[in-house]
């Protein structure tokens, strides 16, 4: 593992390695990164799942596992009814008998592979931006083995070509030089 030496990276080649990152380990996308929004994971993913695909899922994590979404779930809706989010895709409000109902604003998914893009999409935008408390960003941020090195010549060398003006254009023979051999014409 290469330790980047010097000053520390830059915002965009963080934001750059972890894109990376994320694009070699799509497994970073897990069922385990529920708990990371328990409410959006709900309308986003558990909303579209099957009572087999519920219950498969629920032998993966066991029953504590279980028990501890659901009660991330509950906690995320009393903090959501009494602190609502602009942001979020969905209100909350009290029914008759005391429950949190989940009322959807604006537009929502319309199928379970639509549902899981827009949280792929969400949850890589909250990893870029740091926001995942539980990951340990310096491992992505200080190694410059996440770098696209590939991409990085490329876009070096598309400067360059950009920047560099024809020698022949720039005349460096002097007044009067003769040009010779880009008439166009193939000399003899």
């Amino acid at each position: 593992m290469a330790v980047s030496l010097g000053k520390s990276p830059d915002r965009m080649r963080i934001k750059n390695r972890r894109k990376r990152y994320l694009d070699l380990h799509p497994e970073y996308f897990s069922a385990e990164l529920e708990l990371a929004d328990p409410l959006l994971y709900d309308r986003l993913i558990r909303r579209f799942q099957t009572a087999a695909e519920r219950e498969a899922e629920g032998r993966r994590k066991g029953y504590s596992g279980v028990l501890e979404a659901d009660l991330w779930r509950a906690e995320a809706k009393v903090e959501a009814l009494s602190n609502p989010s602009s942001a979020s895709l969905t209100t909350y409000r009290r029914g008759r008998d005391g429950e949190i109902i989940a009322e959807e604003k604006g537009e929502m998914p319309r199928d379970k592979e639509e549902g899981e893009k827009w949280w792929r999409d969400e949850m890589g935008i909250r990893f870029l931006k740091g926001e995942d408390k539980d990951f340990e960003y310096e491992k992505v941020d200080c190694q410059e083995e996440w770098d696209d090195w590939g991409t990085e010549g490329r876009e070096r060398e598309e400067k360059w070509f950009e920047e560099e003006e024809p020698q022949w254009v720039r005349g460096d023979g002097g007044e009067g030089e003769e040009h010779q051999g880009e008439t166009g014409v193939q000399d003899f």
